[in-house]
């Protein structure tokens, strides 16, 4: 499929690239929409790639400020040092002169080994899986372009009886709903839905907002399917800190995904 997840438009200049701020890339409640963090990150990483024309191995965002519907976010790809294999990138987006997010990378392909150590969760197919609904967003939400069904742990629209989980693990499959196989551009939205866990583990209505998200990528495979495992590690003065792995549906590790978060309680009480 030649057609992308994202928007992301070329200018004259070939380092900068800008996307509106459409409902499909946006979440929150009606009337105060605003840009998800992961498709940021996405656009960047996709701004960068096309830019210097090597894949990204890692990449890590602060988010400092919200992008809000109606508004085009340009995005600034900054080649650091360019080695033989290697460049080092930064990419500034911003809406005018207000700086929106930073993301620092790194691109290219070496010759050498590859193996995996980290398997991936045993769980049922995702055909055999219970799908669920966002609990928030409209039909034109970035979070409605995707289809979820719950492998393990409790999903945020879902009964939260029992309280606290003693792990803290969400472990879901995902696919897009418009047909996007797996690639940097796709595995860079979905490893900013670290906070879905976040009721699982404490055992009440949570979520948060993003600090930050750093995505190591290894080899991606072509899948529909992308099996997401979720951990929320530690809440900490009200900062949640999380992580992701993110398989194929055969198994394979294509990146992982660590991410601090500003809790958010949704208005319900806790349960258990």
């Amino acid at each position: 499929m030649d057609k992308h997840f994202l928007d992301l438009r070329p200018t004259h200049n070939s380092h900068r690239w800008y996307l509106s701020v459409t409902p499909e890339v946006t979440v929150g409640p009606a009337g105060k929409e605003f840009l998800f963090g992961g498709a940021g990150m996405s656009a960047a990483v996709r701004a960068m790639e096309a830019t210097c024309q090597r894949p990204v191995i890692w990449a890590t965002a602060q988010y400092l400020s919200f992008a809000r519907a109606g508004n085009i976010v340009d995005f600034d790809v900054r080649e650091m040092t360019i080695g033989n294999s290697i460049s080092q990138v930064r990419v500034e987006a911003h809406i005018g002169d207000q700086e929106i997010l930073t993301v620092n990378a790194a691109l290219g392909k070496r010759e050498g080994p590859s193996d995996q150590w980290r398997k991936a969760p045993e769980v049922l197919p995702p055909e055999e899986c219970q799908p669920v609904q966002h609990w928030r967003g409209g039909d034109r939400s970035l979070h409605a372009r995707f289809e979820t069904r719950v492998a393990a742990g409790r999903y945020p629209t879902q009964s939260l009886e029992g309280g606290r989980s003693d792990d803290g693990r969400l472990v879901t499959w995902v696919r897009s709903r418009e047909g996007f196989s797996a690639t940097a551009e796709l595995l860079a939205v979905i490893a900013d839905f670290v906070p879905q866990a976040t009721a699982h583990a404490v055992g009440y209505n949570a979520g948060g907002n993003s600090l930050d998200n750093t995505v190591r990528f290894g080899h991606i495979t072509p899948t529909d399917w992308i099996l997401c495992d979720i951990r929320i590690e530690a809440i900490a003065s009200g900062v949640t800190h999380g992580s992701i792995h993110m398989f194929s549906r055969d198994g394979h590790l294509m990146a992982t995904c660590s991410q601090s978060l500003i809790m958010r309680v949704h208005g319900a009480e806790q349960v258990g």
